[in-house]
């Protein structure tokens, strides 16, 4: 973990670059931003990122969202747990409930969560899947409450982007509007570089993880990418991975890869980027070209198994792929 930030000057007179990089949420975070006094700000975003810990991690007992995971209501302690309800509820209506935060149980049920052990619990749908239902959350901007005991809430899908606008919000209510905030491969860019260029951002191949199949600029844009290639696991010969479909209850097979979503903040992309993969390609395409806040990068497997890939209108001009 870096304890200091490094500085860096394209030339002589150049606004410094502030680099701040450091753990959170079971991975990293890295932060670029040109500050003319080159503050470094590292002690208050790992306060931020604390604090959005404490509300939100399911690997807290102490979290707020664990503490309401045991119980049939909350009252809000801090300000992260309304916003992140009020965006969900959002995405859960767009996207017909392929995303749902009340996903939890089947989480759990998978071998998958806080307490994972790679064994795979005997899942009893008519059982599980009436707890899948954010419907039966009710909230204000006060509190929260559920209509059953054994509903829980999980924000993984969508909280790590929130944690990458709060990070950003923080930078321009310092005055700094050129940055890139990225946490565990989820990133926001403002402004652009020294030089006059953007920021760049390179999509991974998810049939060899190691090296990058496309590059675009990033220009007051957000991006992130849903896929099916890393958080997985085999038992009795059966591969399970972490996408699950809240609306059946199944670890469905898909041709799709991963998916990646450009969008103003984070939060959107985030919480567009995994039912986008649950809804197929064809689907997919037809959601993002009624869309103009989102554009999509897909890469499948077609009919014959070959890798293809579908690049959003509004991508064409920018990305560069490099297969």
């Amino acid at each position: 973990m870096l304890l200091s930030p490094m500085l860096g000057r394209a030339a002589a007179g150049d606004i410094p670059l502030v680099t701040l990089e450091g753990e959170t949420q079971g991975t990293t975070y890295h932060l670029k931003y040109y500050d003319q006094e080159a503050r470094n700000y590292k002690g208050a975003i790992d306060s931020i990122l604390l604090a959005f810990d404490r509300c939100l991690s399911l690997y807290r007992p102490d979290s707020e969202i664990s503490r309401f995971n045991r119980s049939d209501q909350h009252t809000f302690e801090s300000p992260f747990f309304y916003p992140i309800l009020l965006k969900s509820r959002e995405v859960y209506e767009q996207t017909q409930g392929a995303f749902d935060p009340t996903i939890f149980p089947l989480v759990e049920a998978y071998g998958f969560g806080p307490n994972r052990k790679h064994q795979v619990s005997e899942v009893i749908l008519q059982e599980i899947l009436p707890l899948v239902n954010f419907d039966r959350i009710h909230f204000d901007s006060i509190s929260v409450r559920k209509e059953h005991p054994g509903i829980r809430l999980d924000f993984n899908g969508i909280a790590q982007g929130y944690s990458v606008d709060l990070l950003a919000m923080f930078l321009e209510k310092q005055g700094i509007h050129r940055y890139m905030v990225e946490i565990g491969g989820e990133i926001r860019c403002q402004g652009k570089k020294e030089n006059g260029k953007p920021w760049m951002a390179g999509i991974e191949d998810p049939t060899r993880p190691s090296r990058l199949i496309a590059t675009l600029p990033l220009l007051d844009r957000s991006l992130t990418t849903s896929g099916n290639y890393r958080n997985h696991f085999v038992h009795n010969g059966r591969l399970y991975n972490h996408i699950i479909n809240p609306k059946t209850g199944d670890m469905e097979s898909s041709n799709i890869l991963s998916v990646t979503v450009l969008a103003n903040d984070a939060i959107t992309a985030d919480g567009y980027d995994t039912p986008l993969f649950l809804m197929g390609v064809a689907q997919s395409i037809r959601f993002i070209r009624e869309r103009k806040d989102l554009e999509v990068y897909l890469v499948y497997t077609d009919d014959q198994g070959q890798l293809q890939t579908y690049v959003s209108p509004g991508l064409k001009e920018i990305i560069q792929e490099k297969r």
